[in-house]
């Protein structure tokens, strides 16, 4: 990682007020030019190494469950490489999180690439959180697009302020979430928000706000980096489903029910002074 792109990566990014209040409002919001076309390209090159060399999936795409059409999916990258570490623990991103949740600091919970494939499927309806024993909703992903990513990409679509519906909380991700929930947030009127995303965009959204994507019909694979951060003193609930109970071993380990998850494995990323 070169100087320039080290310094980027720990600046301040300028919120506004608004932005802030807009987050608030609706559970997402989209960041134009947070990282520069240098950033996003090495970010590319170090990312993209890592997918490949980890990647598990190898089954035809018509062998594939919904989830598994959808994307590749590897996470916590920056346990086994330390140049995606230094991408991971960026305070720019890590203190956009804090100020859009209103916190005073927050820790890395996981991160994740997401790669669609071409010709991958949808990315159904639904909310993050219901996969994590974290007590409050005090919880953000940031979403980095590898590329510019046109609608026929598939980028993520937002239900703003659906992070405020309890609809569809008990619902992982697949055909059920996909069907419920589409009828739940047409039924109450949510607006859908979907556009492309502009080389050095990005978006947060809350964990329990509700979000999908389309399929990918380019012949250009959609390569995308997320983190998730938490409130850095974030407590353990005892959890409501297994794949909470896997999270927990998983990505919180030694972390106990009814106190804040401050393992190695969630570092504080940002905190105020």
């Amino acid at each position: 990682m070169t100087t320039t792109i080290k310094n980027e990566l720990a600046q301040p990014y300028p919120l506004t007020a608004a932005q802030i209040a807009f987050f608030r409002e609706n559970g997402y919001i989209k960041l134009r030019h947070v990282l520069s076309p240098d950033t996003i390209r090495y970010m590319d090159e170090t990312i993209t190494r890592e997918v490949h060399r980890l990647n598990t999936q190898h089954l035809p795409m018509d062998q594939r469950d919904t989830y598994g059409k959808a994307f590749l999916q590897i996470m916590n990258i920056w346990v086994y490489s330390l140049p995606a570490r230094e991408i991971v623990f960026s305070e720019s991103l890590a203190r956009i999180a804090a100020e859009l949740l209103e916190v005073s600091g927050v820790r890395l919970y996981h991160d994740q690439a997401l790669y669609k494939e071409p010709g991958g499927g949808q990315t159904p309806w639904h909310a993050d959180q219901y996969y994590w024993p974290l007590a409050t909703d005090r919880t953000v992903t940031v979403w980095i697009p590898l590329q510019e990513t046109p609608l026929p990409m598939g980028p993520l679509e937002f239900s703003a302020g659906s992070n405020h519906l309890s609809t569809g909380r008990d619902l992982k991700i697949g055909d059920e979430s996909q069907e419920v929930l589409h009828r739940a947030l047409r039924d109450e009127g949510y607006t859908h928000v979907v556009e492309p995303f502009s080389l050095g965009d990005v978006s947060y959204h809350n964990g329990w706000l509700y979000h999908r994507a389309g399929a990918n019909h380019t012949d250009q694979m959609r390569k995308v980096m997320t983190m998730i951060y938490m409130d850095k003193d974030m407590v353990l609930k005892a959890p409501e489903n297994p794949n909470q109970v896997n999270d927990w071993n998983t990505w919180c380990p030694g972390a106990k029910v009814g106190e804040v998850i401050q393992t190695a494995r969630n570092p504080i990323l940002f905190e105020k002074e």
